[in-house]
């Protein structure tokens, strides 16, 4: 076993594919070209980078550490319900279940909207945990261009099992840091009678009124929201949202849901003051358009490879080679900046990239910073 193991690593690192634990290390606040420069994480807000305080100590008090058991069992606490209200009243849902992650929210939900009648309608770019979770749901799959209405339209227009058709994409692409349309994609599943599924993962406390997201805009409503709270919100966990039924269906029947112990109930403490956070936090999510479009501006204007129709806090400059996008991030680290190269499976092949994140908590000079960095290191 070892052997085959070593002999599986070392075709990775032939192909410029190996992931190496201790390059994901935690950075220290100064490099050897000071402060970093934070263009890697997903803490869009900043939110998750705040230390905790005295106060936010004392107000886990008296909460229990652990739930102890799934929550149709015995691990339904205060805790998660005040959470759960707190988030279906931002997202404008009737409903909303707490999962461990994002990941465990998709591959819950999309094996039990689904059967063998049911069609799923998913776009080529999405997330792995939707992959995953197509792949276990017993329905007909098929994956579409992305962003590409028309196929969609094909593929709604063929249904003809007696369940629904499910059409699921991203709000926000996590690679190339483009939308799709949504208000198109509502109208399509309308039409045909499909459910819509759309993914926040990358887009909750980004887009929309208070940073509710994508599907809370007019015209764009999604029948079931899945999204991550590791990101802007700046903590852990994921949630499933949509109406009373949705929830109540998927409380009996979303796997990942009904046979997980229930989140620790002072995590959840923790997590409800950094949802308030993100939503009141407007002032944050203009700052971080700005220096979005300002970042965009000065990678264009030097010439670089930035991906067409991306939006929001993921710029993605794509570099091609694994060597060259390797070589790239590196050079950005001796500057001191933190820049993640993307590299296949996560990307397709020759697609390996350089995938930047604006921060709102950035020095008002970083967009030049790293834009002039990056040319040289793309050079």
């Amino acid at each position: 076993m070892e052997q085959w193991l070593a002999q599986q690593l070392k075709v990775l690192g032939e192909g410029g594919l190996l992931r190496d634990p201790d390059d994901s290390r935690q950075h220290e606040r100064e490099s050897a070209a000071g402060e970093w420069l934070d263009a890697c994480s997903n803490d869009y807000l900043g939110l998750g980078a705040r230390r905790v305080s005295r106060e936010t100590l004392d107000s886990l008090s008296g909460a229990q550490t652990g739930a102890g058991a799934a929550r149709l069992v015995q691990g339904t606490f205060a805790e998660h319900s005040e959470l759960e209200a707190e988030l279906a009243d931002w997202l404008g849902r009737e409903g909303c279940l707490l999962t461990s992650s994002a990941f465990a929210a998709n591959v819950g939900l999309v094996p039990a909207l689904a059967d063998s009648d049911s069609l799923i309608v998913s776009d080529a770019l999405n997330h792995a945990s939707i992959v995953d979770g197509c792949r276990l749901a017993r329905a007909r799959v098929v994956v579409t261009q992305h962003r590409e209405l028309e196929p969609v339209e094909a593929a709604l227009r063929g249904h003809v099992g007696r369940s629904p058709a499910w059409v699921i994409t991203e709000g926000l692409f996590s690679m190339d840091g483009d939308s799709p349309d949504l208000p198109e994609l509502r109208a399509l599943c309308d039409r045909y009678g499909a459910g819509l599924v759309v993914d926040e993962a990358h887009s909750l406390g980004v887009f929309g009124p208070h940073g509710a997201g994508l599907a809370s805009e007019p015209g764009a409503r999604a029948d079931v929201v899945v999204a991550g709270l590791g990101k802007a919100v700046g903590i852990q966990g994921g949630l499933l949202a949509g109406s009373s039924r949705m929830s109540t269906w998927l409380w009996n029947r979303a796997r990942s849901f009904v046979f997980s112990t229930a989140p620790s109930p002072a995590l959840c403490r923790l997590t409800l003051a950094q949802v308030r956070a993100a939503r009141a936090a407007d002032a944050a999510r203009a700052r971080l358009q700005a220096l979005g479009d300002e970042l965009r501006g000065e990678l264009a204007a030097r010439g670089l490879p930035v991906v067409a129709g991306a939006c929001g806090p993921i710029v993605p400059v794509v570099l091609g080679s694994n060597e060259r996008a390797m070589k790239a991030m590196q050079e950005l680290r001796s500057r001191g900046i933190l820049v993640q190269a993307i590299r296949p499976p996560t990307v397709p092949m020759n697609g390996a990239r350089l995938r930047i994140t604006v921060h709102a908590d950035w020095p008002i000079d970083a967009p030049k910073r790293l834009a002039k960095a990056l040319e040289e290191a793309c050079a």
